[in-house]
């Protein structure tokens, strides 16, 4: 049997729609999921609707379940949560999170799936992928117990590792961002918040999330010597000026890049990695990265409004048809 779901596409530089996509009953090892929920990776998915995902990065900026090339036509996005309606006994009915595009109704094989703990509501689960984008970049950073840090970026990845470094015991914790507005996210994830010229020096460790040149020019300035800033920023094709002069190599600072498309831990897994996410999400503190939410039919008009920034967001989720039901 062949149902027809619908799926989002981003089409030219700044254009999406919805097409129809045929999906068949799963195989011997697969599922078939009904999306609940998915959510709108705003800055990746804002290079790769405007068509700046560099040629080089082609391959290493793919999708899981991706169709399609850069640029375009391309259906991409990494962010669902959806029911299994038809599977194995054991996950049949259960809730799970997969890195699939937005999309109704899609088969994947069971191992793509990771059941969503009880303890974890669906529609936050959607936040799941940043989150193990956080853990990952963590396991990068190794803070130790009483360190200095700070997170300078204050969107979606930035404030979930703020969230994870909030846990740590002894750790004090900055987010810096230019946006006065950024701090009452900071004050209901428990950390401080300070504008860059306001932010305080002499750090461990620096998370830079902001992808601009002003806010790795910040971070590393806000280094103690032998500091490290662990670089998370995903910048497309432009080129970025680093302040290698001043106190660069005079304070011995190191830059290490971060990326989740390899397991941070040797002794880890990514489906170890992904059920770790899903364990911290049972933490309603995450909500306040959820910042705004409409319905899947709406997307071809709602992302172009998130890559202008006429909507503002950190999270903006995808509602689809019975949602609650679980």
């Amino acid at each position: 049997m062949t149902r027809a779901a619908q799926a989002l596409w981003f089409t030219s530089a700044g254009k999406c729609e919805i097409r129809g996509e045929p999906v068949s009953d799963p195989g011997p090892g697969e599922v078939l999921v009904r999306a609940l929920w998915s959510g709108v990776s705003r800055g990746t998915e804002t290079l790769v609707g405007q068509g700046k995902v560099p040629e080089s990065q082609h391959e290493a900026m793919r999708a899981p379940f991706q169709r399609g090339d850069f640029p375009f036509p391309v259906k991409y996005g990494y962010l669902n949560v959806g029911v299994v309606e038809q599977g194995p006994p054991a996950l049949l009915g259960r809730t799970v999170f997969c890195l699939y595009p937005h999309q109704t109704h899609y088969v994947v094989p069971e191992d793509a799936v990771t059941p969503v703990p009880d303890a974890v509501p669906p529609e936050r689960a959607v936040l799941a992928g940043t989150v193990e984008t956080a853990v990952n970049a963590l396991w990068d950073a190794k803070p130790l117990i009483g360190d200095r840090i700070a997170v300078v970026g204050g969107g979606m990845v930035g404030c979930s590792v703020a969230a994870v470094l909030a846990r740590f015991p002894g750790v004090r914790v900055q987010l810096v961002d230019a946006d006065p507005a950024r701090r009452a996210v900071a004050d209901a994830l428990g950390v401080a918040f300070a504008a860059p010229e306001d932010a305080t020096g002499g750090l461990d460790l620096v998370v830079h999330a902001s992808a601009s040149d002003a806010g790795l020019a910040t971070s590393l300035g806000l280094l103690r010597p032998d500091g490290t800033v662990v670089e998370l920023s995903w910048y497309g094709s432009r080129r970025v000026g680093v302040p290698l002069g001043e106190h660069f190599h005079s304070r011995r600072l190191t830059i290490r890049g971060s990326q989740v498309g390899v397991v941070a831990r040797p002794d880890r897994t990514y489906a170890e990695r992904m059920a770790l996410a899903l364990d911290l999400l049972a933490d309603p503190v995450f909500d306040a990265l959820i910042t705004g939410e409409s319905d899947f039919d709406d997307l071809p008009e709602v992302l172009p409004k998130l890559a202008s920034g006429e909507i503002p967001a950190l999270c903006h989720r995808v509602r689809y048809g019975r949602a609650h039901d679980r």
